[in-house]
């Protein structure tokens, strides 16, 4: 499927960030990539994140996954919400979904959320931090975009909902199977099922805070500094006042931070691992043997596609004409020349075809990539061909 009735280009540069957009009929043939059986049924798994949202007359109520089987058939009347996170690592027809919105990069995206809702069903006014896609996958969904939002717009008195204290739409839209609304960060937006049946696909995107990257960083760099790295002046004058720290104090001290913080090249390591980890480290993909250089040179020879695990996450960062690192699943490999030029590809694609014959250094890196269960072998499709 490809998008229509929507320009990548005046996208980015009239709405991205800045305003909501409404795309009609957004693709030429829409078909819904998950039933609602099937959704329920992940919601059931241990290690899927799943919740459950009930309008209660004024009230929210909030229940955490596991759901139990048979949680569906005692709902009551009260219009309630499904919502299941990253569906897009467990169902291949959810994460072809993410394929058409690569013009965002990769390192931005967070996962498909996909939720199922009643007659009036809805998680309530929000506002999120992040931009996000709504796809309007089965039955109708009134959406209602409000102002933008702040950490001093009031909220509801709630332990697990950050819900909006006092919405005011401005704009409204009943969106159809196949419509899409973009919202950008911190736009109040409030949607509602029209008639049972109704489905939403949420395509989230990371915005990391400022609080949470130096956090992260600063907890990377300590864990490899060495306790004898210490303050030291050894030309310290007699000071008029013992109780002022001086300026040249001040600036030693700023740059023993300092000169860590702008290592790019460590930070650029850091943060391709930092943005790559599992978003669920629970679940564990890799293989239940590990394979050898010489299966993957079978594999590869008999013209078997590799794919990429829906729930890996691929990124590289160039260092050179001719070599990258690549990160994948919160792992980095330096690659050079032909694997360098397939990190690349591989980064690009969901899928390819690599050739017969790749050399030592990209056999190395597909067999590491495949034993971390980033990569596999799609032995259907080369079947069926």
């Amino acid at each position: 499927m490809q998008l229509q009735n929507f320009d990548i280009a005046t996208f980015l540069k009239d709405y991205w960030q800045q305003k909501p957009l409404l795309i009609r009929s957004a693709w030429a043939s829409w078909v819904n990539p998950v039933e609602p059986d099937e959704l329920a049924g992940l919601a059931c798994e241990p290690l899927v994140e799943s919740r459950i949202i009930t309008r209660r007359e004024q009230a929210w109520e909030l229940e955490h996954g596991p759901v139990a089987e048979n949680r569906f058939a005692a709902a009551g009347r009260d219009p309630w919400t499904l919502l299941v996170q990253s569906v897009d690592h467990h169902l291949p027809t959810v994460s072809a979904l993410l394929d058409q919105f690569r013009f965002v990069p990769n390192w931005r995206v967070d996962d498909v959320m996909v939720s199922y809702a009643v007659d009036g069903g809805g998680v309530g006014a929000h506002f999120d931090h992040y931009d996000v896609f709504l796809v309007q996958g089965l039955g109708r969904r009134r959406w209602e975009v409000g102002a933008l939002c702040d950490d001093d717009t009031a909220l509801l008195p709630h332990d697990g909902l950050r819900l909006l204290a006092d919405f005011q739409p401005t704009d409204e839209w009943i969106l159809e199977p196949g419509d899409i609304l973009y919202v950008p960060p911190r736009v109040a937006h409030r949607g509602t099922a029209i008639g049972d049946d109704c489905m939403t696909y949420s395509i989230g995107f990371r915005a990391p805070s400022r609080s949470e990257l130096i956090e992260a960083w600063a907890d990377d760099m300590a864990a490899d500094l060495s306790d004898s790295d210490r303050y030291a002046d050894p030309h310290l004058a007699k000071q008029d006042n013992p109780g002022e720290i001086s300026a040249e104090a001040l600036t030693r001290l700023q740059a023993m931070i300092a000169d860590m913080l702008q290592d790019r090249s460590r930070f650029a390591r850091w943060f391709g691992q930092y943005n790559t980890a599992p978003k669920n480290p629970e679940i564990d993909w890799r293989p239940d043997e590990p394979a050898q250089t010489d299966h993957i040179r079978q594999w590869l020879a008999a013209g078997w596609p590799l794919i990429r695990n829906p729930a890996s996450r691929f990124s590289f960062v160039r260092e050179t004409a001719s070599s990258v690192m690549l990160f994948a699943d919160g792992h980095c490999f330096l690659c050079s020349d032909d694997a360098a030029d397939f990190a690349q590809a591989i980064c690009a694609e969901a899928g390819l075809n690599a050739a017969p014959e790749v050399s030592p250094a990209t056999l190395e890196l597909i067999t590491a990539l495949f034993n971390e269960g980033s990569l596999a072998f799609d032995c259907e499709d080369a079947d069926a061909d």
